[in-house]
């Protein structure tokens, strides 16, 4: 078992320095239909990560160099990391502050009560990322029939399998004839919810973990439908906003690793464009957000450690620690925490 586990820890670092050298694919661009002073802006989409097959048996459980992660072999020879949920989640409370099994919007939060801007990381050094279905758009987010379309639709077939998009948890489990139907939500690491509507089938139970790129159900036409669609919603502490912002639903693909969602955005009105004008300014924002993150240093909490120590350690103080994590001085700490130190 030493052996093994020798091999495959030099195996996961070859794997990883390979990942970040391995150069973005080029995206060609027909610059003969452009005006002379047009600007190309090269986004890389990123594609979804590997189907789940939940079939599969763990033989063991392998702690990796990071003390969120582990590796998992299976059965059939393959193995995967998954997170260590006890540390992992930097919001310690998502999945548990505004939780029920029942209620579709447990928040109670108005708009005017959110920031004018919220930085979320979709996904991290996993690409934790797959499509929940990958087809055509029969209708999108917005005013429908003057009424407010809260979600997107994606035409499908009965009993084709939807994908769970995120890493996350299930929350809610409907059953029904009337409305969504058939309905699962699931609550993510990074805070946001996910809703997969009119499913023909559900494959998950309520405070279930699932991973992304899980089947979690299947396509269908339950509830109010008028013919077999999936009706896919994204929302923030309750208050929905265009998916089409963050993925590409025809081909599948994430359109950017850290999204700044604006508090403009849960209008109904709102809707995900590619007008060129608002494509430069969001590509300089990406940038700006990036550089951010960059910045940013955590410190994980070991035997000893108080915020005292951690904030001379790291050249602040414990004010700034108990602002930049939403803390108090009298925080009880615990082994494995992260907590953020700039």
């Amino acid at each position: 078992m030493k052996i093994l586990k020798t091999t495959l820890s030099i195996f996961a670092t070859l794997l990883c320095v390979a990942v970040s050298a391995q150069s973005e694919e080029q995206m060609t661009v027909d610059t003969d239909t452009l005006p002379d002073d047009a600007i190309v802006i090269r986004r890389v989409p990123l594609a979804s990560g590997p189907e789940i097959d939940m079939d599969e048996l763990v033989v063991d459980t392998i702690p990796s160099s990071n003390a969120g992660l582990n590796i998992v072999l299976y059965n059939d020879n393959t193995w995967r990391y998954i997170r260590n949920r006890d540390i992992s989640a930097l919001d310690e409370t998502v999945f548990t502050k505004n939780w029920s099994n029942t209620d579709l919007n447990p928040y109670d939060v108005d708009t005017k009560d959110l920031p004018i801007s919220i930085v979320i990381d979709l996904v991290d050094s996993l690409k934790s990322y797959h499509y929940p279905y990958k087809g055509r758009v029969t209708s999108k987010y917005g005013f429908r029939r003057r009424r407010a379309h809260q979600g997107t639709d994606i035409g499908l077939k009965i009993g084709e399998p939807i994908y769970a998009t995120f890493d996350g948890r299930v929350r809610v489990i409907q059953q029904s004839n009337r409305g969504y139907g058939n309905l699962i939500v699931l609550r993510h690491d990074n805070g946001l919810e996910t809703f997969y509507a009119h499913l023909s089938e559900i494959n998950v139970e309520p405070n279930q973990w699932v991973t992304a790129g899980q089947v979690i159900g299947k396509g269908g036409n339950s509830g109010r439908s008028t013919g077999p669609h999936l009706h896919f919603e994204m929302r923030y502490h309750g208050l929905s906003f265009d998916a089409e912002r963050l993925i590409d639903f025809q081909t599948g693909m994430l359109r950017r690793e850290t999204f700044l969602l604006k508090r403009t955005y849960f209008h109904s009105s709102s809707r995900f464009t590619q007008d060129f004008e608002v494509e430069i300014q969001s590509d300089e924002e990406d940038k700006r957000i990036a550089a951010e993150a960059a910045a940013r240093k955590y410190h994980t909490v070991r035997s000893g450690d108080t915020l005292g120590r951690i904030a001379i350690n790291n050249g602040t103080t414990v004010r700034k620690l108990c602002q930049l994590n939403g803390i108090k001085e009298t925080t009880i700490l615990r082994i494995g925490q992260k907590i953020r130190v700039r």
